[in-house]
């Protein structure tokens, strides 16, 4: 059964699933950052999805990434899958900007996170729900 690791329960809000990934708001406030998160129990590794399944994260996450481009205009969209603290596989889109503080160096331990307030939380999840809204069969969640 798939569940959600607690760091990044901790660390994002919810926004909906797609077919084939549960799709999370990072909450630091310094970068657009949204997280796709594979719904397949005890999953750490691309390569350990099905061929089809690998498919279908390839087409969630250019979607995602598409949808940042369009929507924000980034300098570049830095994608990756680390995982070295939360084991579980996640992939990371994150919007840079040659404005935002950290670049053009990576964003990991440039800058200690800088959480939204709770009503910019809040405002930036149903923006980003709106935008993912026009994606083939995404589920907005009911938070």
């Amino acid at each position: 059964m798939f569940e959600l690791h607690s760091r990044l329960q901790a660390d994002t809000r919810l926004l909906g699933d797609l077919p084939l990934c549960r799709v999370l708001l990072a909450k630091d406030s310094q970068y657009p950052w949204l997280i796709l998160v594979p719904r397949v129990a005890d999953l750490r590794e691309i390569h350990h999805l099905a061929p089809e399944q690998q498919q279908q994260l390839m087409q969630e996450s250019c979607a995602v990434a598409t949808l940042m481009e369009q929507a924000l205009s980034p300098d570049k969209i830095n994608i990756g899958a680390l995982g070295n603290l939360v084991p579980q596989l996640h992939l990371h889109h994150v919007a840079r900007f040659a404005t935002d503080r950290a670049w053009p160096g990576p964003i990991w331990g440039a800058h200690p996170a800088e959480p939204y307030e709770p009503q910019e939380l809040a405002e930036q999840g149903d923006r980003w729900r709106t935008r993912l809204a026009k994606l083939s069969g995404f589920t907005p969640c009911d938070c």
